[in-house]
């Protein structure tokens, strides 16, 4: 028998992921779905193939519920929603992994400012870390209450953290320049979600105000021990899933050269097990990691310059969601960090 767990918001394309994983997991299991508008619908109704497998109702949320019958809980519920719940799921004793962006934020001025909601739990929000296992898995063993990143920062802080922690770059010059699949914007209908919307175009949205720039910038700034800005643009691109980070910034030291940054982030991420640093002239594409918790990073040095620039690809639905949520899940339990994850992609 495994541990006891459930997720309230499972109807999503995140709260699949989950599903699937742990339902494959083999130290948890999944006793508890719970949803407001899906609430009292077979889960096979919501989606059919995983039928044969899943043999779940999805609930009411009853805090009383969750708590007496799962010992962690994922949330995977619109922003603003999680915060309501969590501190009521500690207080009762469970481990609480937030895939919104409630708990990713120190400063809840600052998740206030951009997510328009008004905050009183600044305590819970201390005791929460951000839950990005390759900056802060010391810190991920010892809380009950993980804010799990957004994809768009998880893709662009495994690609900037090195240059950030090092002081090999001028961080004021940092540019990311992001793409994304439209899974990344939930299973809820929107026009330019569409396919005769998508398909064939690419656009920018977001632009000099998407959300996850706040979050970006509080972990470039922890990295660097000084207050960071970054201009961060993100594009839909059309294909369901997959992320591309491409970040630009100028090195202190023009004398670097591609086979010493990769040195450098080998060494960075040698006990990272997701991240893999792709060798010279080699630079990732957002297939590879389909399907996985991997990350691929390629560097590059432009001697011309003096510009690094660094190629981020991941899976958004699982390093960028769910898979990184696992990730995080077997740290807090003291487990294998990389149990019950894919590793390898849906190719072609």
């Amino acid at each position: 028998m495994g541990i006891p767990v459930g997720i309230i918001g499972a109807s999503g394309y995140g709260g699949v992921q989950l599903v699937r994983l742990l339902m494959e997991h083999p130290n948890v299991d999944l006793v508890y779905l719970g949803g407001d508008s899906s609430a009292g619908k077979q889960f096979s109704d919501i989606y059919p193939h995983l039928g044969h497998l899943v043999n779940l109702t999805v609930e009411k949320i009853d805090l009383d519920v969750v708590a007496s019958r799962t010992q962690v809980v994922f949330l995977g519920l619109p922003n603003g929603l999680a915060c309501d719940i969590a501190p009521t799921l500690i207080e009762k004793g469970c481990n609480v992994l937030d895939l919104s962006a409630d708990y990713r934020f120190s400063n809840l001025d600052t998740y206030t400012a951009w997510y328009n909601k008004e905050r009183s739990d600044q305590q819970m929000a201390n005791r929460a870390v951000y839950g990005l296992p390759e900056l802060y898995r010391d810190r991920i063993k010892e809380t009950p209450l993980i804010g799990c990143p957004g994809c768009y920062p998880t893709a662009s802080l495994l690609a900037l953290s090195p240059l950030l922690k090092q002081g090999l770059i001028l961080p004021e010059t940092a540019i990311i320049d992001a793409k994304s699949g439209t899974s990344g914007g939930g299973r809820q209908a929107k026009i330019n979600l569409l396919l005769a919307e998508a398909d064939n175009s690419l656009g920018a949205y977001g632009v000099a105000k998407h959300r996850h720039t706040p979050e970006i910038e509080q972990i470039c700034s922890d990295l660097a021990g000084h207050e960071v800005r970054v201009q961060f643009t993100p594009h839909l691109i059309p294909m369901v899933r997959g992320i591309l980070a491409t970040v630009y910034a100028t090195l202190r030291d023009p004398g670097l050269v591609r086979e010493d940054l990769i040195t450098i982030y080998t060494a960075f991420y040698r006990n990272s097990p997701f991240v893999t640093i792709l060798p010279n002239g080699v630079y990732p594409q957002t297939k590879w990691a389909c399907g996985t918790n991997l990350a691929y990073i390629g560097v590059e040095v432009d001697p011309r310059t003096s510009r690094v620039i660094v190629m981020s690809a991941i899976d958004n639905l699982i390093k960028g969601q769910a898979g990184q949520a696992v990730q995080c899940l077997n740290l807090m339990m003291g487990w294998e960090e990389t149990l019950g994850l894919p590793r390898l992609s849906f190719y072609p």
